[in-house]
């Protein structure tokens, strides 16, 4: 057994630093696991109005002087923290897949999952820990 912990991603990335907390902090579940015996894996999930974090070329270092959201989801494909992403609100909103952040083109193994809420859910409900942002 180990633990499983859902990084539930809610609101924008604007005016707030609450989505790259999220990042941070999922980001950190591989390397807790290399300090403690138990395996401790992370998921991360955009919904609602969290979905508009995933976007690539946001510029935010040109317009805000902020480090890039879009750099710390790179880092977590890269790590091969999985990032899902629901598919009724990135419809609601009209994006497509190709607008999202990928990582392929720097190694990453994995990409974004777009999924139902439906899979979102089932995560919400065999996570061991729920941390909403």
């Amino acid at each position: 057994m180990g633990l499983s912990i859902l990084f539930l991603v809610q609101t924008p990335p604007y005016k707030s630093e609450n989505p790259k907390l999220a990042l941070t902090h999922a980001l950190a579940g591989p390397l807790t696991e290399l300090h403690i015996d138990e395996e401790v894996k992370t998921t991360v999930a955009f919904v609602g109005d969290g979905v508009l974090n995933c976007l690539k070329d946001q510029k935010s270092m040109d317009h805000w002087d902020i480090t890039s959201t879009e750099q710390h989801l790179r880092n977590l494909l890269l790590s091969d923290v999985p990032v899902m992403v629901c598919k009724e609100d990135l419809e609601k909103f009209g994006i497509s897949k190709d607008r999202l952040v990928d990582a392929t083109e720097m190694g990453a193994e994995i990409s974004i999952e777009v999924v139902p809420f439906s899979e979102i859910q089932a995560k919400i409900d065999e996570a061991t820990a729920l941390m909403c942002f």
